[in-house]
């Protein structure tokens, strides 16, 4: 398959991550009924199910084209593993991070469009931003969340090479990498509002602007730390050669 045509692939799965993962949080994650008595909306719990069906679809629709990264931090760790050519990393990337911010600014429309909707930068999250401090939405401090997004995104990518190695059952990896990401949701949203993915934390944050896009270095670090030390010690400790006939064919990485 041309590069092109797989960059073109990681863009509108990116897109679809931020549209099906951020779009549930800003327009779903609390929705009071008419009344305005009972909240009707699907909670972290329900936002954290979107970010896992939203890779766990596209595994299925793109992984056969372009490994369906969705995630520059997932890029690094498959190519720190050996799984993935350094000459393809930036334009994965690059079509990754235009398929966030153009998701983002998908949801920018959407959520503008109701009456009384407004993005206020110093209160709180908006457009499902990620941050810490005074941005973290449990308050979380500088150290704990960068240190929750390189271990949550060591064990995504931990479950990403394992479960596309040649030796793990067969098709079944992208359901393992969408409850992984439920999982991740479920624990680290108070943290930092879950990013693993820079490429995620990105578009939200050009659209929100101020002291969230001044935190977004964080989101790229930690979790290309976390990612590449999940590739070395995969491909360090794990990794076995591959026998040429006898094995069955995995599916390509997918996330």
């Amino acid at each position: 398959m041309p590069l092109t045509k797989r960059c073109v692939a990681e863009f509108f799965g990116t897109l679809w991550l931020v549209l099906g993962g951020c779009g549930s949080a800003v327009l779903a994650g609390q929705f009071l009924d008419s009344s305005g008595a009972f909240n009707l909306g699907i909670g972290f719990l329900g936002v954290s199910l979107a970010f896992g069906l939203t890779v766990l679809t596209m595994a299925y629709a793109i992984g056969h084209i372009s490994g369906c990264h969705l995630n520059p931090a997932v890029s690094f760790g498959l190519w720190a593993g050996g799984r993935f050519p350094s000459s393809e990393l930036l334009p994965y990337i690059v079509a990754q991070v235009l398929g966030g911010i153009v998701g983002a600014g998908i949801i920018y429309i959407i959520a503008t469009g109701q009456a009384g909707f407004a993005i206020d930068p110093s209160v709180g999250n908006p457009l499902a931003t990620n941050g810490f401090g005074d941005h973290s939405p449990g308050g979380f401090s500088l150290l704990a969340c960068f240190v929750c997004e390189v271990v949550m995104t060591f064990f995504f990518l931990m479950i990403i090479l394992g479960a596309t190695d040649f030796r793990a059952p067969v098709g079944l990896a992208p359901v393992a990498i969408g409850l992984a990401l439920t999982l991740i949701h479920l624990i680290s949203i108070p943290v930092t509002n879950t990013s693993v993915n820079p490429a995620r934390s990105t578009g939200p944050a050009l659209f929100v602007g101020g002291p969230l896009f001044a935190q977004l270095w964080l989101f790229w670090v930690a979790p290309i730390l976390g990612a590449l030390l999940a590739g070395w010690f995969y491909a360090t400790f794990f990794s076995v050669d591959r026998e040429p006939t006898a094995q069955v064919e995995s599916v390509k990485p997918v996330v």
